[in-house]
């Protein structure tokens, strides 16, 4: 796609179907330990329509009184996150471009009537390194813009097996999930879209 900003790398179908079904494996397990949880927004308590949960040594968080940031323990267990899968770190590797690993895997779930308002991955220290997105079960359609919120913006629909990667000029770039698309993947039982983001979150 000749038209997205520059320093996005789309990879359509870069997981194969036994990659994901993997991932997916790998992700069930991992929530066992750290289950997912419906985040709330800063100063409001508004829920979110997502549910999210973390893997590695820091993991995103937000809630009403502190707002958004990145700690070592879940919020609702206080237990540290599991660890960051080696399959993951090996795509980071591959992709990624940059010589230091995630410390950050953020695992969103949508359901079939969840969106993701337009926003910036901007609570990191370093934007160095690029976030890598990884896309699996129904597809959505996925906007991004450019570095100010009122910039055009451009839609496509991301499938399960893709991956996005935001880095260089394109790292703080506005990006949102518009929509999902019901049974569009057989891969997750009872549908939805699971969305993993590795990041790096500090300099060092």
């Amino acid at each position: 796609m000749a038209d997205l900003p520059e320093g996005l790398k789309y990879l359509p179908g870069y997981l194969d179907r036994p990659a994901q079904e993997g991932l997916v494996d790998l992700v069930r397990h991992a929530v066992a330990d750290a289950p997912l949880y419906v985040p709330v927004m800063p100063g409001t308590g508004k829920p979110m329509s997502v549910q999210m949960t973390n893997l590695g040594p820091l993991g995103w968080v937000t809630d009403k009184e502190r707002g958004y940031r990145y700690q070592a323990t879940h919020p609702v267990t206080g237990k540290p996150w599991p660890a960051i899968p080696e399959a993951l770190l090996s795509l980071w590797d591959t992709v990624s471009n940059y010589p230091e690993p995630p410390q950050a895997c953020l695992v969103n779930f949508y359901a079939d009537d969840a969106r993701m308002g337009l926003h910036q991955d901007k609570d990191e220290k370093n934007f160095a390194a690029p976030v890598v997105s990884i896309s699996l079960g129904n597809t959505c359609l996925f906007r991004v813009g450019g570095l100010n919120r009122k910039d055009p913006t451009r839609s496509f629909r991301l499938a399960s097996g893709d991956v996005v990667v935001l880095g260089g000029a394109s790292r703080l770039c506005f990006h949102g999930v518009d929509r999902i698309y019901p049974d569009t993947s057989t891969l997750l039982k009872n549908g939805g879209r699971i969305n993993l983001t590795l990041r790096r979150v500090t300099l060092l």
